[in-house]
Parts: C-alpha cells; structure tokens; sequence
C-alpha cells in the first residue's frame, strides 16, 4: 500500500510547528529555513497553507537530473533524493512547479521532503491536523492534485 502527505489547508492555523519538527528530524536543530515544508501565509486573506514535495506523478525534478539523484521509488512511489550522487546543481530547484525543493546554503546540500521514511515529523507535530499521512487512493490523488491546481493558479494570479 503506498502512502501520501496530505494537506488539509482550512486546518493550518500557521504555526510553523511542521517547520521546526521537520528541522529537528532531519539536522537535530530547529531551523526552519533547513525544513523540507515551509507555511505560506497570506495575512491579508487570513490564511496559511504548507507546501512539501507533492511527489509529482511526471516529477520534473526527476527529468533535469542530470546525475539521477532524483528517482521515483518504485516500491514507495515517493520521488527519492541520493544526496551521495547530487553535485548541487540546483537544476531540481528551478525545475519544481511548486518550489518544494530547495538549496540550503548552510550544508550545500537541495532540501526536499523524503516523508520521513513513512513516519512524516510534521504530521506528528501538526496540532490542528492540517497535515495527514493518508493511503495513496484515486480519491487523495484527485483531492491533491485539484488543491495543487488551484495553488498553482493563485500563484500566478499574484
């Protein structure tokens, strides 16, 4: 059964805990510009959302690659990352629709959500339940693609 991060975005309240637990997982430090997920906060509408990898079915960041540090997983069906064979092009980064990889100048190393190993930090840490690790159903794909549309669109709108 494979498995997705699911992002209910009427439930973020926008504070920033899913950035500070994914930092401490992944650098033992609370550092959010080192986390994986970043809250996007419109304060004028009154809203937040958080972004992470949403583990594109035609992923780009797998397609610019050029030293194919980024692959699916076959078994997962998780976009993984093989930081021994990333030479920090930061091609990924440019190539993510969404901006969910990032460069971390601190380690020069790309930054981007490899959920944790199954057991995702920020959904452990959510107190409001905006983020769930759900199974990976038609019904989640058609909910997460339709919510990453209407991102997209508002993106450009702006």
């Amino acid at each position: 059964m494979s498995m997705m991060l699911m992002i209910h975005p009427d439930k973020c309240t926008g504070c920033h805990n899913c950035e500070l637990g994914c930092s401490m997982e992944h650098g033992s430090d609370f550092r959010p510009k080192a986390s994986r997920i970043h809250v996007y906060t419109w304060e004028r509408e009154g809203f937040s959302v958080p972004m992470m990898c949403q583990q594109c079915n035609d992923a780009p960041c797998t397609t610019v690659c050029m030293p194919k540090a980024l692959t699916r997983n076959r078994a997962t069906g998780q976009v993984d990352l093989d930081a021994a064979k990333c030479m920090g092009c930061k091609m990924c980064v440019q190539a993510c629709p969404f901006g969910n990889a990032s460069w971390d100048a601190l380690t020069s190393s790309i930054l981007k959500c490899d959920t944790c190993n199954g057991d995702p930090a920020c959904v452990r840490i959510c107190p409001s339940q905006a983020l769930a690790w759900v199974e990976d159903t038609v019904s989640a794909q058609v909910r997460k693609r339709a919510f990453a549309t209407k991102l997209k669109n508002a993106f450009l709108e702006a």
